[in-house]
């Protein structure tokens, strides 16, 4: 085997050509397409460092999906609100990077559903679609509200969820497309029953801060997969530093091997070498 990349790991860029994802790996300066190695044999090594995606310092454990310890406790994008945008500290002025905030948080945001492993509802920056659907693996998708700050997104998230699911199950993500679902019902739906708890907020934040999206038809999204493995097996680099197999197929940000499937994303700022 030829090595082919080697360096930090990012997650994988992805965008659409008709309704396929095509996925790019990033190692280092190297950017590899992964679709056209489905079917081959792919290994990725482990060489045993990770360097934070913020400071570049070596740390021996990766927070939040690539930092040291140092940045994740005072990096605005690592804090608990990013999680939970409902608790937004903001107004208060504890936020960590009132700039970072005002740059990501106080900005347009978008409320979805997408059907990964089924239905489920989720937020994002209105830039930074489609892309984050295709992150997650969905494959259906529909925009339903646009809103005017992430705190927003988050609350009307929490209004919805109460009605819909907000996590995906990964392991049936990987076993196999989800069944159609029909979200343009599963939205009129959701402003039905909570149409008070938005009317509420739209009062709380101005009419024009939170409005439904209704002229968006939902988008269906394929994932170049050849096969699904039958029992979901997950390598762990922190334990074994080897993935190495016949790639299957890639859906979301996990590569699937004949052997095993590993989520690209949580290995950022990992240091692989790549070979094919």
């Amino acid at each position: 085997m030829n090595e082919i990349a080697r360096g930090a790991v990012s997650k994988m860029s992805t965008r659409l050509e008709g309704p396929t994802v095509q996925y790019t790996l990033r190692v280092g300066d190297s950017e590899v397409a992964v679709n056209p190695l489905i079917g081959q044999t792919l290994r990725l090594e482990f060489l045993g460092a990770i360097h934070c995606s913020h400071c570049g310092r070596r740390t021996k454990t990766s927070f939040s999906q690539g930092y040291c310890y140092p940045c994740m406790t005072k990096l605005a994008q690592c804090d608990l609100c990013i999680m939970s945008p409902e608790r937004c500290h903001y107004e208060h002025g504890t936020c960590r990077e009132p700039s970072w905030g005002e740059q990501f948080c106080m900005t347009d945001h978008v409320v979805y559903l997408a059907n990964s492993s089924g239905i489920k509802v989720g937020i994002t920056r209105a830039t930074q679609l489609p892309t984050r659907w295709l992150d997650q693996g969905a494959i259906q998708a529909l925009p339903i509200m646009r809103v005017a700050t992430r705190q927003q997104s988050g609350l009307v998230e929490d209004l919805f969820r109460s009605q819909v699911a907000d996590r995906t199950n990964w392991r049936a993500l990987l076993k196999g497309d989800a069944a159609a679902v029909d979200l343009l019902a599963v939205r009129e739906q959701l402003f039905d029953s909570c149409a008070q708890g938005v009317s509420a907020l739209q009062a709380r934040f101005g009419l024009q801060a939170i409005q439904p999206i209704v002229e968006v038809a939902p988008l269906d999204i394929r994932y170049p997969v050849a096969a699904y493995p039958s029992k979901i097996v997950s390598f762990n680099l922190d334990k074994n530093p080897v993935a190495e197999g016949t790639l299957l197929g890639i859906k979301g940000q996990y590569l699937i091997f004949d052997t095993g499937v590993i989520n690209i994303r949580k290995y950022t700022a990992y240091q692989l070498a790549v070979h094919h």
